[in-house]
């Protein structure tokens, strides 16, 4: 499995915003989706920890995870090529309403 394809189960995308903030022990996780049990939550995480995007530390008895950003370098990447259409057609988008309003320094 790659990255795309571990971002593409919605509850996985669901711990990663939960770890955007900073770490968290794997009990909090499992408390931020409560569809989910347990066995589920552990099996994500694991997927997750496979492809680079989170990394886990043992604290006792407690894991604590937290998000690898460079995990997310190979979406970013992807993402990257496409950025550009939207920079031009937010460029696109501002000439047009400019041309049709005025400048607005009336």
């Amino acid at each position: 499995m790659d990255v795309f394809e571990a971002v593409a189960e919605p509850s996985r995308r669901a711990l990663l915003d939960q770890l955007v903030d900073g770490e968290r022990t794997a009990g909090e996780l499992v408390a931020s989706l409560p569809g989910l049990t347990q066995p589920t939550v552990s099996r994500h995480l694991r997927v997750l920890r496979e492809v680079g995007l989170v990394e886990v530390r043992p604290d006792a008895q407690r894991r604590i995870y937290a998000l690898r950003a460079d995990g997310l370098m190979a979406i970013d990447d992807w993402i990257a090529r496409y950025r550009r259409i939207w920079t031009d057609h937010l460029a696109a988008l501002e000439r047009h309403l400019e041309a049709k309003h005025g400048s607005g320094d009336d």
